[in-house]
């Protein structure tokens, strides 16, 4: 790891922690300062992580950089070890940029303000620490405190079913985050050292069994947050209840927790089992796009089948974690952040017509457009940013993934063709549901039993702006990738290369399945069959 002096990732994880347990101390009683002071905070510890990654990180190098280690609860051998690299570069400057915006969007919340954004602040540090955490305790305790904030931000503030809604939340993934805390304690009391840092338990020689099983332990954990199918039925009913701006980092930041785990994690520092799942993952991702854009044309609720186009589009993530290129792995990381955009614009839009209409149901809108044209085109551009437009960043991301998964020899191509076919149903079916949401709630009459309330009436300069923040870096990186790949393009290589290196082996030692390329293994195959039995052994 390349190591700084100046602690900037502790002050970047522990700003937003100590600001939010500032906020009863400022005299406030309408939340008009508290929201202030928020956003200030927000701002500031955006800006801080932006100055110190132009400062001091190198974008051509795939280590860890701004590492910082001290011993914080030796009795468990846990460290405060945090760094960052090119996979969770692009993920915590998302994570400024949309819980900052965030922020902005709860402008108008005015029950227990102090309590809200306090919350807010707090799910902020928790979601960076997640990101730049190198110690596996320290990334569990930072997955957990991500929990209570957004439990309480959906119970407190959300809609008429809140309560359900958050308690099926919380169970689902509390109960997905003890499989961490197992796999992090089976790896770190494995062999003679005891240890939870990551680099060190990446490093351990673990028997195939255990490996497997660790792994499948954390895709569990991963796999309820992603969400994956059938793990999946929190997301709708969480989004569908939650206010506009926690949708927004709902969908814009913690979906992406599970991908960069999985990556981070189920890649990086289990290679041997990845090989082994890899297959199981592209097809799980085949059923989450199909399934989540066929569950969409069902949905009535504006923001539910937001919900359900946001599974799908994570099946693209774990078809390009399962595809074992560079394009299909630096695809993945793409789609999480052109999705983190997309999503957090069209639920803070979805927000800003739920409060015209004080509703969500679709069949009691319609020709909207005219009474709210603002919120027309940027929902518009939302949702063609969604559907794959080329030009915007939801095109690039999911072409990627495309070229990551055809391209590569590690599969057989009836395998590929099968998975590029269904995926490829998905991208068909997206535009189908998202057009005709925006038929359902802008075109045709007005609905007679709608009234758009006049003193709100059209996009405000705040909601103008706040949406306008999202499309633009979505518009950017759709013209220019490079915007984003740039961050991340060396640490992809080395990922991939890392898991190839393994390929062959593992195969030959599972005795080829029928799913894998048989190229691959051709050299492996002309070592005796004593041998690799016994190394199978």
């Amino acid at each position: 790891m390349l190591s700084t002096q100046i602690p900037w990732l502790t002050t970047i994880i522990l700003l937003p922690l100590v600001a939010a347990l500032a906020i009863p101390l400022i005299p406030d009683n309408q939340g008009k300062t508290v929201r202030w002071y928020a956003l200030g905070v927000g701002i500031a510890d955006l800006v801080l992580m932006v100055y110190a990654v132009w400062q001091n990180y190198d974008l051509q190098i795939s280590t860890f950089q701004l590492a910082e280690s001290y011993p914080w609860i030796p009795q468990l051998g846990m460290n405060w070890s945090v760094a960052v690299d090119g996979l969770s570069l692009p993920l915590v400057l998302l994570t400024g940029f949309v819980t900052t915006l965030s922020i902005l969007a709860a402008w108008n919340v005015t029950k227990k303000p102090r309590l809200f954004f306090a919350l807010m602040l707090m799910m902020y540090s928790a979601q960076i620490g997640v990101f730049v955490a190198q110690d596996m305790l320290l990334f569990f305790l930072m997955w957990e405190l991500e929990l209570v904030p957004v439990y309480l931000l959906i119970s407190i503030w959300g809609g008429q079913n809140r309560r359900y809604a958050a308690t099926k939340f919380i169970l689902y993934t509390a109960a997905g985050s003890i499989f961490i805390l197992v796999a992090a304690f089976a790896m770190a009391m494995y062999g003679d050292v005891v240890t939870f840092d990551m680099a060190t338990l990446g490093i351990k020689q673990y028997p195939r069994a255990f490996e497997l099983l660790v792994y499948a332990a954390l895709l569990i954990a991963f796999g309820v947050k992603l969400p994956i199918f059938p793990l999946h039925t929190w997301l709708p009913d969480a989004h569908s209840e939650a206010s506009a701006p926690v949708s927004m980092i709902l969908a814009g930041v913690l979906l992406k927790m599970a991908g960069y785990g999985l990556i981070r994690m189920n890649i990086e520092m289990l290679p041997n089992a990845h090989v082994s799942f890899a297959p199981v993952l592209a097809i799980l991702g085949v059923v989450n796009i199909v399934y989540g854009a066929l569950t969409a044309f069902a949905q009535t609720n504006l923001k539910r089948r937001l919900a359900y186009s946001s599974i799908a589009h994570m099946g693209f993530v774990l078809i390009g974690i399962a595809s074992f290129t560079e394009l299909g792995i630096g695809g993945a990381v793409l789609q999480m952040v052109s999705h983190g955009l997309i999503a957090a614009s069209l639920f803070f839009l979805s927000g800003v017509t739920y409060e015209r209409t004080h509703t969500l149901i679709m069949e009691k809108m319609g020709g909207m457009a005219q009474a709210m044209p603002k919120v027309f085109a940027l929902f518009t551009a939302g949702a063609m940013a969604s559907l794959a437009l080329p030009g915007m960043s939801g095109f690039v991301g999911e072409l990627t993934i495309f070229l990551g998964i055809t391209t590569s020899d590690a599969y057989n191509p009836a395998f590929k063709v099968v998975v590029t076919l269904l995926a490829a149903v998905g991208v068909i079916l997206t535009p189908i549901y998202l057009l005709s949401m925006l038929r359902q709630v802008f075109y045709g009459n007005e609905n007679s039993g709608i009234v758009i309330e006049e003193y709100l009436g059209d996009a405000k300069p705040r909601e103008v702006f706040i949406a306008a923040c999202l499309l633009l870096p979505i518009i950017g990186i759709g013209m220019y990738p490079k915007l984003a790949t740039q961050t991340y393009d060396v640490k992809t290589v080395a990922v991939a290369a890392q898991v190839r290196q393994v390929l062959p082996t593992v195969i030959a030692q599972k005795q080829r399945s029928p799913l894998y390329s048989t190229a691959l293994v051709a050299p492996q195959l002309a070592v005796p069959e004593s041998q690799v039995l016994i190394a199978s052994e």
